[in-house]
């Protein structure tokens, strides 16, 4: 970071100057004069910005021979369609320097074609690549925005096949890097378990046994159910899934597996409708979340969408909030809890504008971080007085933020959250309750369950209206299946009882037609079929022993336990993380003075 805020201070410095590193006589300093005047430049800039004249001068000689490099790649680019790429490899354990390689390719190619040359270049076998957003392996490289010069970031990923590499890399390499190979196939399995655990999710009803069926709503800042479309819902449901599952590993401080289920997050955010994401703060929170971990792998000035991040997290807030917290102050009747959001937000800010070279702007904002990090940074004996009554530290610490450090208020607000919070859980077991009993009453007419509840949800509870929309299916698809029959040359009627007697079923009503000579006799009609009737053989897995329906619970179990249990989970900060931060970028302005 200290090496990036050097280098940008001395590009402000040489184009003050109109200096130009990449033309003579500093482009090849081929005389001693040339060498000479490079010299001059960094005893110059080594007085002004107060640092030892090698490390100004080691500098220098990078910036020129990127800037040099960079000018022949332009060059280059401009008469063969050749670019050069900038590679942001991963830190091996124990690196502190950034990793960086270039590669020439053409921009023509598919992400799957430059995957296979870093593969062969560098030897990486599962990786991802970033630039800003994930690239498509299918899709070209100048369809994605990728141009001459752009910064990627390569991001490992474990190996699709746990089983058959665990097997080949016992074979083919030491004991350390088996070990290394086995905990990125477990991230990998982790990755996909969690996205069909919340798929299952997404898909289920409220309406199902509140005791034994974990059951997933999305609600506003203060609880309350919100009406989104099915596709929109599925997509909230596991771009919040994802980004749970990242913020529990950030906990961890394991940044490096947690950024790919925080990119997975984004991509299922931005599937949804943008006024959706005005609603809640999930998507700002994210965005924060992102940034915060490219800080944590020290990856931030490679990745050129940090600043764009961190202003969708600030006008989201903005939206969501209210000017001046208004909004939020009408619906919660508090604003300090989220104060750590912003805390987080100009920290960040700070960062970048001191990788930037922004030295005065990094102090000035970094003054304000300061201010605020005081405010926040609660007083022990406080949380221990809350503590004592009963209350959970994370209670304690999310009430005092909330009422501003005053004790008496934060446990009134902590008791009056706890009964709001049981209200609006008795209201939710009453709501499934009563839609349990209605899908109940549409499967003993002879519908299938999963088709009830599908109904039910599309009529918005309505039985009655729901019930209509069964039997107008049923019709429909029966109508269907009767031509089916009637295009093979059975007659209507001996068509239409065959159908009835086999509950719709096509292939079974064709059997039974044909053995009796397409004339079925009457003592095998049934004197009162159900014409309505959806109930299926029992072939599914929900008739056999229902193993498929306890391994989907057993799997969303164990999902839901990265769920945290409290609501404003996310605002519940120690600060810790952010502490360090400032103190960093404190000591590194302070070296510059």
């Amino acid at each position: 970071m200290e090496e990036q805020h050097l280098q940008n201070r001395l590009i402000d410095l040489l184009r003050q100057d109109k200096i130009q590193l990449w033309l003579e006589p500093y482009r090849s300093l081929r005389d001693p004069a040339d060498r000479l005047k490079i010299q001059e430049l960094a005893e110059k800039y080594a007085s002004v910005i107060q640092l030892p004249v090698e490390e100004v001068t080691s500098a220098l000689e990078t910036i020129r021979t990127d800037t040099r490099q960079k000018d022949e790649g332009n060059k280059e680019f401009k008469e063969t369609a050749v670019a050069t790429l900038v590679l942001h490899l991963p830190k091996e354990e124990g690196e502190t320097k950034i990793n960086k390689e270039k590669l020439k390719t053409k921009l023509d190619i598919t992400t799957q074609e430059l995957k296979t040359q870093i593969s062969q270049k560098f030897g990486f076998k599962y990786f991802g690549l970033l630039c800003g957003k994930v690239l498509s392996p299918e899709r070209r490289l100048d369809e994605q925005n990728v141009k001459n010069n752009s910064k990627i970031m390569v991001l490992k990923k474990p190996a699709p096949d746990a089983k058959a590499e665990q097997k080949k890399e016992e074979e083919e390499q030491k004991k350390e890097k088996k070990n290394k190979e086995e905990k990125e196939h477990k991230q990998q399995e982790e990755l996909q378990k969690t996205q069909k655990g919340f798929e299952i999710l997404s898909e289920r009803d409220g309406g199902e046994d509140p005791s034994t069926t974990p059951f997933l709503e999305i609600a506003d800042q203060k609880g309350n159910p919100l009406q989104i479309p099915d596709e929109e819902r599925k997509a909230l449901i596991l771009a919040m899934g994802f980004h749970e599952k990242g913020r529990a590993l950030m906990k961890k401080r394991d940044h490096s597996a947690a950024l790919p289920y925080l990119v997975h997050a984004d991509e299922q955010f931005n599937k949804c409708n943008s006024a959706i994401l005005h609603t809640v703060d999930n998507y700002a929170v994210l965005q924060l979340d992102m940034v915060w971990c490219y800080q944590a792998l020290e990856q931030m000035q490679c990745l050129d969408d940090a600043w764009e991040r961190l202003g969708k997290a600030e006008q989201c807030f903005n939206r969501c909030y209210g000017k001046e917290r208004s909004r939020l102050q009408q619906i919660k009747g508090h604003t300090g809890g989220e104060e750590v959001l912003f805390l987080r937000l100009h920290l960040l800010q700070t960062v970048l504008m001191y990788v930037k070279g922004h030295k005065n702007t990094a102090q000035d904002k970094l003054r304000d971080v300061e201010h605020r990090y005081s405010q926040l940074n609660l007083d022990p004996q406080k949380l221990q007085q809350l503590q004592d009554k009963g209350f959970s530290e994370q209670e304690a610490r999310l009430g005092l933020r909330a009422c501003r450090g005053d004790v008496s208020e934060a446990e009134k607000l902590i008791l009056q959250r706890k009964k709001e919070k049981q209200v609006l859980k008795l209201k939710e077991q009453d709501k499934r309750r009563r839609r349990l009993q209605d899908i109940n009453t549409l499967v003993e007419l002879g519908f299938k369950r999963r088709d009830a509840q599908r109904a039910l949800h599309q009529a918005r509870g309505d039985v009655d209206k729901a019930y209509g929309m069964l039997l107008d299916a049923a019709d429909a698809q029966h109508q269907v299946n009767l031509n089916q029959l009637l295009s093979m040359g059975f007659q209507k009627d001996m068509a239409d009882s065959a159908l009835r007697m086999t509950r719709d079923d096509v292939q079974q009503a064709t059997q039974l037609l044909l053995e009796n000579q397409a004339v079925i006799p009457a003592d095998l009609q049934s004197p009162s079929p159900p014409s309505s009737s959806s109930e299926e053989p029992s072939t599914s897995s929900e008739s056999t022993g229902g193993s498929s329906r306890q391994d989907e619970d057993l799997l969303v179990n164990e999902l839901l336990e990265d769920i945290p249990k409290h609501e404003e989970d996310y605002l519940d900060l120690t600060l810790d993380e952010e502490k360090k931060l400032i103190e960093k970028i404190r000591a590194a302005l302070e070296k510059q003075n």
